[in-house]
């Protein structure tokens, strides 16, 4: 090749792979054959994972949608991600979060098929999800526990929806044990470990429709999600106050992903609070982003809105991969080339977090409130204004 082509292509790596060989790693596979396309892009998350996100001691929030723990992913990947400290905080649909209920109270699921007749699937009391079948009493089973759960006095209040998810967890934990079940549930491993799990809409599930009728027999039980919205950025500012990278970690999209991105919104845009944006973002999704739907969002969208951090966007990542793909290559490129780290536990800290951010906004809102003030001063006293324009405006 001479002097003139090898300048051309000095800063992208020849594509010459070697064969796949039978003995081959689940790691070795993606960084030797993932070269191209979305297999490509596979390759940039993982590696966007171990060399940038979890390397010291990074704060990474994972954001769930889509019917991943009735597909045993929570199981299989979740809660290795999770024990091996790769996961800090979490945002999940409630549906997710329930049916990963069936697993830690060791309910039975079927691989089924996504071409069966459901007309006889209903008479017969199946309950199908694509491929995934279960009988219909998994369903009321589930239900029956989650409502014997928050009878419990400890229930009987207001609560942020981390708090609800770590007390459940708490009695699923115990019950796992004592059906000598081990590493069976999301919520029982996030209890165990301290990780805060967070849902953006709490009446969105059939965990939210039992807190629901619940209510109708008097109970108390509320979920405080103004307590949610605040928490969520007081883990991200302790993230970047303390000179570490926050990143996030997208599977799917809807309104987990907007609420995980919205924290820094919520601390620049509302709190005052001066910030740039996530670090790293990553996201594993099906959606285009063309529909103007938020799952297709992009990162370098997200960076109008102040939710990434400009001077990372090119270390962004977005894989259009099926997340039941995506997510177990993605844990097992983790777990091969990166060691567990300490679990930060941050559960333990959200009335401490809580304060630091409530303190700043205080102090910081007080000022922003001034330096508005101001602004509309000096527009209202403006030569040949039209006030009734402008405040309509």
């Amino acid at each position: 090749m001479s002097k003139s082509v090898s300048r051309k292509f000095a800063a992208y790596p020849r594509l010459n792979p070697l064969g796949v060989g039978k003995n081959i790693s689940a790691a070795d596979l993606i960084d030797q054959t993932f070269l191209a396309y979305n297999g490509g892009r596979i390759r940039e998350a993982a590696q966007l994972l171990t060399e940038k996100m979890l390397p010291k001691d990074g704060f990474i929030g994972m954001s769930l949608t889509g019917a991943l723990t009735p597909a045993g992913l929570g199981k299989s990947c979740l809660i290795p991600f999770m024990k091996a400290g790769f996961v800090d905080w979490i945002i999940s649909t409630g549906a997710n979060l329930y049916h990963d209920l069936h697993y830690g109270l060791n309910m039975k699921l079927y691989a089924g098929s996504p071409f069966l007749n459901d007309i006889e699937l209903h008479k017969d009391g199946v309950i199908r999800i694509y491929d995934v079948l279960f009988d219909y009493n998994v369903l009321l089973d589930t239900d029956a526990f989650v409502r014997e759960v928050i009878k419990g006095p400890e229930f009987q209040r207001t609560m942020g929806t981390d708090e609800f998810h770590y007390l459940l967890g708490k009695y699923v934990s115990e019950r796992g044990k004592k059906l000598g079940l081990k590493d069976s549930s999301v919520l029982a491993t996030a209890y165990e470990c301290g990780i805060p799990i967070f849902t953006s809409s709490p009446g969105d599930s059939s965990i939210g429709m039992n807190v629901a009728a619940m209510a109708l027999r008097d109970s108390k039980l509320l979920m405080d999600v103004n307590r949610d919205v605040n928490q969520t950025a007081a883990i991200v500012y302790e993230a970047k106050s303390s000179g570490h990278k926050s990143s996030v970690f997208i599977l799917g999209g809807g309104s987990p992903k907007n609420f995980m991105l919205q924290t820094e919104p919520q601390i620049q845009e509302v709190m005052g609070i001066q910030e740039k944006g996530h670090d790293y973002f990553l996201q594993c999704t099906d959606a285009r982003p063309d529909t103007g739907g938020l799952s297709g969002a992009t990162p370098a969208e997200a960076v109008s809105w102040g939710k990434v951090d400009p001077n990372t966007l090119p270390d962004c990542v977005v894989a259009y991969v099926d997340s039941t793909i995506s997510l177990p290559l993605l844990t097992a490129y983790c777990l091969s080339r990166v060691k567990p780290r300490k679990l930060k536990r941050l559960y333990n800290r959200r009335d401490e977090l809580l304060d630091t951010i409530k303190g700043l906004y205080l102090k910081t809102g007080t000022v922003t409130k001034i330096k508005t003030s101001r602004k509309v001063a000096k527009r209202s006293s403006g030569i040949g204004l039209n006030k009734n324009i402008d405040r309509d405006r």
